[in-house]
């Protein structure tokens, strides 16, 4: 079926003349090439000649036009006798395809699609005129499998069609990657990586210098223009860089267009400039490189053009050198320049053209008598090739020599896998094996999808379930010597990882730049952002090109963006780390703790003072006069007043926090209680020395008195514990008030219970100060309701003003209004209440009588 089909295709009509049974090829095509007999024969596709001009051909063209007239190449001529040796070497192995000769026909696509094209129908078809069908329209390809072709578009052509029929193609050199795709190329495979390794590799080595800003060249083909695409999308993805400019150079040589791109090159920022073309396009390229004088550009090269020696001249050296790029691995073929040094025109099969060329430029001579008429020289056959000056003989930088080779020998372990096969056991309908007379090109393509074999090299040959092969390349370095000739150097390689994706190895001591500073350059359309700010985008611009923004407060940047501290923490003045915020207490260590703590001591100290006063004289009039026992009470309440304050200053703490605002609320209590008994028992006594007043004063006994003080203060203490027990205060680290600071405070808990505390203390000191208010006008001599009234006034007049002010006041400055009120108030209620008291009782001893106090006393003129 696959003689049948493509025979049809290749005739454009059946000529009448024939019988029905069989095809006839309307043209032959007039191809240059090598051929060899065999029982298999293996096809290869080489680029052996290329120009930079290309004649319009269609299939229609006339057989006898000349299809090759283009410049030679040596290096590639080299490629077609790789496959020549390989195939040679398997046929002296006895150990792989015994018994079976391989043969093989190369063809030259001379760099043209039309003749590549045309070449691998004919290793498909073959070129007899007239081909006899089987009854059952079967029969045995003219090639089993093809090597070849070396540019991906021709091999897009050529698969497009010849995969139909499942024929294998092996290419060496094809790396576009949209060859991957099984469901439009199901026969293709390839040595050589694609370009979707190619380009994660170039991206690594950009991304190894921090090169973030390039150009791209591309050729215009199917390899230039899916490269294009694969790069724009990984080269952003994995290494955040971004293209400054994207060109597509042209296939013939267009001198404006490429003035216009280089024009491009030399206004960029851009110092990295990315190839993936071919020699050709790099010499028009360069030509105008040079003719700009565009020099400080680093150049990076695809495997295409790595290794060419074509661009190794003293015109473009001083531009390209330095190159970095990526090249087939190189390998070793042992025996390949001994099978070289036998190449002769009168032994080669076929007395090939390429092959009477390639002699013909080696040694200057022709085997055209027409020569001599001119005084040139005749060419003989007998040459020695030992003595020529011919880059042929050079088989130190095998490169893609090797994966030809690779490829040959694939296709040749598949056919051996095949004929090893065991009638029954065979991977095919019934268990049947394929038979090298009925042999159907998808039974060769299952076993080479299953090939597994080492070369002398070392390597594994292996092809994954999209036909590639293992990943690999060497990165090269173009050195550039003194001496003005050229050496392109082996300075790292990049391969894939199961783990670790793309690795790169790199020598950087090796590697040759072609700067005065002899180190590698700087390309970035933006600098990094430098510790401290962010990165804001220009609009309209790559995501490379940005300013430089500070950080707000309390962020800092890792060079691209803005985070903030945790919560403890806060920036430092170059934004660039998190620091521990500072913390904020009324300290003891602080003038205003010192001056509080102070104050509060000696508050303490006077009420010891007056204490020791007042017991003391505890037999004078004037202590014992208003129940004693309160005086001694008061004076301990207030002593507790003022400690009180002391668990307002430091570090917030559990037990300071409950027993803070506990102890202030009962201390407070205590001394307000003891001033509203009193008060009650000064009114009490006056109303008692009126006529029928004596009853009052059962009621206002010292038992009495006490109880009163003690249920009034027992009230506070269960508003607390209920306070305590429900919601209690609890240390608390304040972020609202400072940015910078953590204010280390006591969280209330319940303000309700707070407010009750509060509220408690002010309707007895309310009552306390009504109730002196209406005594107020009593004998001087016989109470102390003004001394109450002034002292009441004060406390409430302080407390009244602490609430905004405490309401209002941030962090430590809360507590020290509340310590301050605390001070106030207990030293208002101290001084107002007992300075007349040790007065009297210090300074004036002859009014501390009973008579005095009573008023009975007369004073002495």
């Amino acid at each position: 079926m696959f003689i049948c089909l493509l025979m049809i295709l290749l005739s454009s009509f059946l000529e009448s003349s024939f019988p029905p049974s069989s095809c006839k090829l309307q043209n032959k095509f007039n191809l240059n090439g090598i051929h060899r007999p065999g029982d298999v024969i293996l096809g290869g596709l080489f680029e052996v000649h290329y120009s930079s001009v290309f004649p319009e051909r269609t299939f229609t063209s006339e057989p006898d036009q000349p299809n090759c007239q283009f410049s030679y190449s040596f290096s590639f001529f080299v490629h077609a006798m790789t496959m020549a040796f390989a195939i040679d070497e398997i046929n002296k192995n006895s150990k792989i395809l015994p018994n079976v000769t391989l043969g093989y026909s190369l063809y030259d696509n001379c760099a043209t699609l039309e003749i590549g094209f045309s070449a691998a129908l004919s290793l498909a078809s073959g070129q007899e005129e007239q081909f006899w069908l089987l009854e059952n329209c079967s029969g045995t390809p003219s090639v089993v499998g093809i090597v070849g072709d070396p540019f991906s578009t021709f091999s897009i052509a050529a698969s497009s069609v010849l995969g139909l029929f499942k024929l294998p193609i092996v290419s060496y050199f094809a790396t576009c990657s949209c060859l991957s795709d099984r469901q439009r190329f199901p026969s293709f495979f390839r040595t050589i990586p694609s370009d979707a390794f190619q380009v994660r590799a170039m991206i690594q080595i950009l991304k190894h210098f921090g090169w973030t800003w390039v150009g791209l060249l591309v050729s215009d083909d199917d390899y230039g223009l899916h490269v294009s695409r694969s790069f724009k999308s990984d080269f952003l993805q994995l290494s955040g860089g971004c293209l400054a400019y994207s060109e597509i150079l042209p296939w013939e040589d267009h001198p404006n267009e490429y003035k216009k791109i280089v024009d491009l090159m030399a206004r960029s920022t851009a110092r990295v400039v990315i190839v993936f073309a071919h020699q050709i396009h790099l010499i028009h390229l360069m030509t105008e490189v040079v003719k700009q004088n565009v020099t400080g550009l680093q150049w990076i090269a695809s495997e295409a053009w790595t290794v060419v020696g074509g661009l190794h001249t003293p015109e473009f050296m001083p531009f390209l050198g330095g190159t970095l790029g990526i090249a087939i691995r190189r390998g070793e073929i042992p025996g390949f320049r001994d099978y070289l040094l036998k190449i002769n025109p009168a032994e080669q099969n076929s007395a090939s053209n390429m092959v009477k060329q390639f002699w013909e430029d080696t040694f200057h001579c022709r085997f055209s008598a027409d020569w001599l008429e001119d005084g040139g020289t005749l060419c003989t056959g007998e040459e020695e090739l030992r003595n020529a000056e011919t880059e042929l003989l050079d088989v130190t930088e095998l490169r893609p020599e090797y994966n030809i080779y690779k490829a040959v020998y694939a296709l040749a372990h598949a056919l051996d896998d095949m004929l090893h096969c065991v009638p029954g056991r065979g991977p095919f309908i019934g268990h049947s094996c394929a038979t090298l007379q009925k042999l159907e090109p998808w039974q060769l393509m299952y076993y080479l999808e299953k090939v597994n074999f080492t070369t002398p090299f070392g390597d594994q040959v292996f092809f994954d379930e999209n036909g590639d092969a293992l990943p690999i390349y060497d990165i090269m370095n173009w050195l550039w010597l003194p001496d003005g000739s050229t050496k392109v150097q082996n300075v790292g390689e990049v391969k894939m990882s199961a783990f670790k994706g793309e690795e790169v190895t790199l020598d950087e001591n090796k590697i040759f730049w072609n700067f005065k500073s002899k180190e590698p350059t700087t390309s970035v359309c933006s600098n990094n952002c430098p510790p401290g700010t962010h990165i804001a985008r220009k609009r309209g611009k790559p995501v490379c090109c940005y300013d430089c923004i500070p950080c707000s407060e309390g962020k800092i940047s890792n060079n691209t963006e803005c985070t903030s501290c945790p919560e403890d923490f806060w920036s430092s003045p170059q934004r660039d780390h998190c620091v521990l915020k500072r913390t904020e207490f009324l300290s003891y260590h602080e003038p205003l703790g010192i001056c509080l703590t102070t104050t509060s001591l000696l508050g303490t100290f006077i009420c010891t003072v007056v204490l020791g006063i007042f017991t003391y004289h505890r037999s004078t009039p004037m202590v014992r006069a208003n129940n004693s026992e309160l005086s001694f009470l008061l004076l301990v309440s207030l002593k507790l007043c003022f400690l009180c304050s002391l668990l307002f200053i430091g570090r917030p703490r559990l037990w300071t926090c409950q027993l803070r605002h506990a102890a202030f609320g009962i201390s407070f209590v205590l001394c307000v209680s003891c001033i509203l008994v009193k008060t009650m028992v000064v009114l009490a006594v006056f109303k008692a020395s009126k006529p029928g007043g004596g009853t009052n004063l059962k009621w206002f006994g010292a038992m009495q008195q006490r109880g009163t003080v003690l249920v009034l203060t027992s009230i506070q203490a269960a508003i607390c514990t209920a306070w305590l027990v429900s919601s209690s205060p609890t240390p608390h680290k304040n972020t609202q008030y400072y940015n910078d600071k953590v204010v280390y405070e006591c969280a209330v808990g319940s303000t309700i219970g707070f407010g009750v505390l509060l509220g408690y203390i002010g309707v007895l000191a309310f009552l306390s100060f009504l109730l002196a208010f209406l005594a107020r006008n009593l004998p001087d001599n016989f109470n102390e309701a003004k001394f109450i009234t002034f002292s009441m006034l004060i406390f409430c007049a302080v407390w009244a003003a602490f609430v905004p002010a405490y309401v209002n006041s941030p962090g430590k400055y809360a507590d020290a209004v509340e310590v301050f009120a605390i001070l106030a108030s207990s030293f208002g209620l101290l001084v107002a209440l007992f300075g007349p008291k040790c007065y009297i009782i210090l300074l004036k001893p002859e009014r501390n009588t009973k008579k005095a106090i009573m008023g009975r006393e007369t004073t002495k003129p």
